[in-house]
């Protein structure tokens, strides 16, 4: 009898919680206290076309062969300048871990005759100041390994003719400006004397007229 008295009450205790529960849910959202706006972020390559895009593994040579990271490297190409640097990112932190421009007489080699990995020398900015560095580059594929030597040289070369054709736009410049400066001195060490008139040319001279000693 006991035992039933109490799983009624325990029953009714229940059903009063319940109870309580669904009239204590009113269905209302609380608002947040502070309100934080979307803040667009600029990683620096918003002017820049992406011409490749692949993973890698990065290292750099200090005495030994230190890694630097594992993650995303590109070659990116300015919109407006045509300049082209490598750019790569470690994965998760994005730390940046190789930037550098493509400039003529860069080349690669391979590193320990694997087709995979390619070592080259560039002055990176990645620590916040230019450093002359031996970086070496691991794709995980051949493919991938000569899909990044193909554009690397092809930037490179571009580089090297767009240098050699302002070269030789600024001597062409510099020829004319002397021609011209020259012309300019010619001209004014042999000034046109005005021509003479004709009073001027019928004009006796004043020593004739004495040597006759005659006078009209």
């Amino acid at each position: 009898m006991a035992d039933r008295e109490d799983e009624e009450t325990v029953a009714a205790a229940e059903e009063h919680g319940a109870g309580a529960g669904e009239e204590e849910d009113t269905g209302a959202q609380i608002a947040p206290i502070v309100r934080l706006e979307e803040v667009a972020v600029k990683t620096g390559e918003e002017n820049e076309e992406v011409l490749l895009d692949m993973k890698a593994r990065l290292y750099r040579y200090d005495q030994v062969w230190k890694e630097r990271g594992t993650g995303v490297i590109k070659i990116l190409k300015d919109k407006e300048t045509n300049k082209t640097r490598v750019l790569m990112r470690q994965n998760k932190t994005l730390k940046i871990c190789a930037n550098h421009y493509l400039v003529p007489g860069m080349t690669l080699q391979e590193h320990a005759g694997s087709d995979k990995t390619w070592v080259w020398h560039a002055m990176d900015y990645s620590d916040g100041e230019v450093k002359k560095e031996l970086l070496c580059v691991r794709f995980g594929s051949v493919e991938n390994a000569q899909r990044f030597k193909d554009i690397y040289v092809e930037r490179t070369e571009e580089q090297g003719e767009k240098k050699a054709t302002e070269e030789e736009s600024k001597e062409e410049s510099k020829v004319a400006e002397t021609l011209e400066k020259l012309s300019v001195k010619d001209l004014s060490s042999d000034p046109v004397k005005p021509a003479a008139n004709d009073d001027e040319k019928e004009k006796p001279a004043v020593d004739d007229v004495k040597a006759d000693g005659k006078k009209e």
